[in-house]
């Protein structure tokens, strides 16, 4: 099959296309969606079937009602996976559906899909992974070497639009008793610079390392002893988490029911339930570094199931059993 992802080629040109390429399957990036270079692409690519996924600049309300325009003049089907969910549902996902009308939709929430499904879009359940040619174990390069890095983007106006979200405790868990405690952290992604208000603290400027590129942070995974985890639910697992086990990287994290969940406390993983407990895990395995390769290697095979070749499958055997492909 021919797949068209209607992606600008940055973050979703990796992970899920790779699994479909893995499975013998054509994928391509639309590029910004614009009507004319749509076409065109419809016309000489001639898809099988059209993906958008998450929240990204081509999914305004003028490009929703496109993409469903032509899918239909074009009769291919169009499948969307939902990344916001569950927080973003309401504002963002819902009103996407109603524009987009997707064949299918896929969501990273257990609990959305079955409310997708209770309001009568079909959906399932799809969750993020890995791809081993994307995520896995490098050698430690000096640039990223460090005791403590953490990669994620901020996103300090989400935080103080939803001071429940489980993200601001994940923070004054694992990020906030480090910075008081003087521990440097390497912080890589956007906006740091403006955490002072959420986290109690400024952040020192050379311990801002700024973006860096999907296919590279594999590197930071692999040369930092410890890298910090965020997590955004009790009941869901980042991406993050995903790619950083994926990578064999050693990994601290909240204690929740997601992360047992998948992933034994001790053997796969370190946990925090507590700012206390977050230094005394720190100062722990900085100092054991046998007990800290043993936990990230264990990570690694524990994870190995949760690739994007599996979720492609499970993907195409569900729109199949579902009728939307044949």
């Amino acid at each position: 099959m021919r797949f068209l992802f209607l992606e600008r080629g940055t973050l979703w040109t990796y992970g899920l296309p790779d699994g479909l390429r893995d499975l013998g399957h054509q994928v391509r990036a639309s590029g910004p969606v614009r009507e004319q270079s749509l076409r065109q692409q419809l016309r000489s690519y001639k898809p099988d079937m059209l993906v958008s996924v998450g929240w990204g600049p081509d999914h305004t309300r003028k490009q929703q009602r496109l993409v469903r325009k032509l899918a239909t003049e074009y009769r291919i089907p169009l499948i969307y996976w939902s990344t916001e969910d569950p927080n973003f549902t309401d504002v963002f996902t819902l009103p996407l559906l109603k524009r987009m009308k997707p064949d299918y939709t896929f969501t990273i929430s257990e609990k959305t899909a079955n409310r997708f499904r209770r309001l009568g879009y079909p959906a399932a359940y799809l969750d993020y992974a890995y791809h081993p040619r994307v995520h896995y174990r490098t050698r430690v390069k000096k640039k990223y070497k460090t005791d403590i890095a953490l990669v994620a983007n901020a996103y300090p106006d989400v935080l103080k639009k939803y001071p429940k979200l489980y993200r601001n405790q994940s923070l004054r868990i694992l990020v906030r008793p480090l910075l008081k405690n003087g521990y440097r952290i390497h912080f890589y992604g956007r906006n740091w610079s403006r955490m002072k208000s959420i986290l109690g603290f400024s952040i020192p400027p050379e311990w801002i390392k700024g973006h860096i590129s999907y296919k590279n942070a594999n590197q930071v995974f692999s040369s930092a002893k410890i890298m910090i985890g965020l997590q955004n639910y009790t009941d869901m697992l980042t991406q993050r988490t995903y790619e950083t086990l994926g990578s064999s990287g050693f990994f601290l994290t909240c204690d929740t029911p997601a992360v047992r969940g998948t992933l034994k406390p001790g053997r796969d993983v370190a946990v925090s339930s507590t700012p206390e407990e977050t230094l005394r895990k720190v100062r722990y395995y900085l100092k054991h570094e046998s007990e800290r390769e043993k936990i990230r290697r264990n990570g690694r095979s524990a994870i190995a199931r949760h690739n994007y070749t599996a979720r492609a499958r499970f993907m195409l055997s569900t729109l199949s059993k579902k009728g939307v492909i044949r």
